[in-house]
């Protein structure tokens, strides 16, 4: 809630009407009122003003985003949700081999098929909740909703660090955990849009990146912690990184308006609030919200199996994490330079940067198995994580096009839970594959096919909205000639009375 609501509704600062009488000496007030929250403000209307469309409009273009102030605190804290959340998801191939060695046989053809659903079931999970996330967060704010969070996924990492087989760790691992980082992470994204706009890009290239930072120092890290400590103790070290995910919640002040709502029912607005259906009203959304799922039914593969795939092409004293730390490093590259460039390129044409990175990913995965000696597995991993970056940090910006600030909540919500389904399949389809294949090839092969699918089909969104904006043009035009020939012809036989008077109308 904005300090603006705070206001009475007989205020004239409440109104946007500056009284006549008002001393000189009051009038400086309101220019410190602006500075408040770092520079952001929102007029707000009258309580007893009906809401509608209009107002909510006004809302949005009354407000003015800080571009800094609070908001490098907020962008830190959301950079470190992002690094914690995904450099542990994306590590999971250091934790797969422990896992291999700590609960399973290798006399057991299923190994790698029921071992990869772990990792895969987190990774689904944390996308899938997402739709519930959103709607927690337009009734809780992101503040309580990222805290409520990180405090699950805190007990959930704990809880698994004490299981002794895989079926309790689907449950505490895969489905508690995961839970806590989806309420968590989500609210990361939203809050960004309340701090910044024009440096949007660049914010979600920087808190982005933070996932890289930890992705290139994870693996290191926990392969001394297994071999030092083991696996158990390693994921209460993990717990460390949700303690202090906690605190970086407690930093997201919202500053947008509250949308005004007519419930009668109590402090819970309506149903049709809830569910914001308004978002699937944009064709361009529906697009990119299906595009996107159907290119990542490859994409957590080389993820989770490429270390086994290293060890089984060239050993096991290969170095087989520096794989990952080249990934992490070119990532954080790419989403801060794309993230950068993404504030350049108009409208919903940034979709083209996630085009371009779709189809360089679906051709490095099928590169992989080709690779046979190691410096050429380094450059493909050099690639794939670049444009990697370059897809991750351009999502919110391309969903608040879309969409706009005030619905990006709940965009980015279903967008992210249809998601789930590709990212938790795909790795346990390669790990079967393994097991009855006996290599990764085709399994690498065939991950790289969605990506360019996907890819594809999200080409088609930047003629889709402009069709879009060029229709809405026509029909103000055509509804202002409408609004004009009524006023000619009412002023018409206002003028031939006159005429018929005898009167002159000179």
């Amino acid at each position: 809630m904005t300090e603006g609501e705070d206001k009475p509704t007989g205020d004239p600062a409440a109104t946007g009407v500056e009284p006549t009488d008002a001393p000189e000496s009051d009038r400086p007030l309101e220019s410190e009122d602006k500075k408040e929250n770092g520079g952001g403000q929102a007029a707000v209307p009258p309580q007893s003003a009906a809401p509608g469309g209009a107002e909510e409009e006004a809302e949005e273009m009354a407000f003015v985003h800080p571009e800094g102030g609070w908001g490098w605190v907020v962008m830190v804290a959301s950079m470190w949700c992002n690094g914690s959340v995904f450099g542990i998801q994306n590590a999971f191939g250091i934790l797969f081999l422990s896992l291999l060695r700590e609960f399973g046989s290798e006399h057991d053809e299923d190994l790698r098929f029921r071992t990869a659903w772990v990792g895969s079931l987190s990774m689904g999970m944390i996308f899938f909740c997402s739709p519930i996330v959103s709607i927690f967060t337009d009734i809780l704010g992101c503040r309580i909703t990222a805290v409520g969070g990180a405090a699950v996924g805190l007990v959930g990492l704990l809880a698994s660090s004490f299981v002794t087989s895989l079926g309790p760790m689907y449950f505490t691992y895969g489905i508690v955990f995961a839970c806590g980082c989806s309420f968590s992470y989500q609210p990361s994204l939203v809050i960004l849009g309340h701090y910044f706009k024009k440096r949007l890009g660049l914010v979600n290239g920087i808190v982005t990146a933070g996932s890289s930072l930890f992705t290139i120092t994870l693996p290191f890290v926990l392969s001394i912690l297994l071999e030092k400590v083991g696996l158990q103790n390693t994921m209460r070290f993990l717990c460390l990184l949700m303690f202090v995910l906690m605190l970086a919640g407690c930093t997201y002040k919202p500053l947008m308006p509250v949308k005004p709502s007519n419930t009668r029912t109590g402090r819970f607005p309506p149903m049709r609030q809830i569910f914001n259906v308004n978002i699937w009203k944009s064709l361009g959304y529906r697009i990119w919200a299906f595009g996107i799922p159907a290119a990542l039914y490859g994409y957590f593969v080389p993820y989770v199996h490429l270390m086994k795939h290293v060890e089984e092409r060239f050993g096991e004293d290969v170095n087989k994490e520096v794989l990952l730390m080249c990934i992490g490093i070119t990532s954080g590259v790419g989403r801060l330079i794309f993230g950068r460039v993404a504030d350049y390129v108009p409208g919903v044409k940034k979709v083209y940067l996630q085009v371009i990175s779709f189809f360089v990913i679906g051709l490095m995965s099928m590169m992989i198995p080709l690779c046979n000696i190691f410096g050429g597995l380094i450059a493909v991993c050099l690639l794939m994580g670049l444009f990697d970056g370059c897809f991750i940090c351009i999502m919110a910006p391309i969903a608040f096009e879309l969409v706009g600030p005030t619905d990006v909540s709940q965009a980015i919500g279903f967008m992210l839970g249809l998601m789930s389904v590709p990212m938790t399949v795909g790795p346990p389809i390669a790990g079967f594959l393994r097991d009855r294949l006996g290599n990764y090839d085709v399994a690498f092969y065939l991950a790289g096919i969605p990506p360019i699918i996907g890819g594809s089909m999200l080409c088609v969104i930047p003629w889709v909205e402009a069709r879009r904006k060029r229709r809405e043009k026509e029909a103000a035009l055509n509804k202002e000639m409408d609004v004009s020939q009524k006023m000619l012809e009412h002023d018409k036989p206002q003028g031939d009375e006159k005429c018929t008077s005898g009167e002159s109308v000179v």
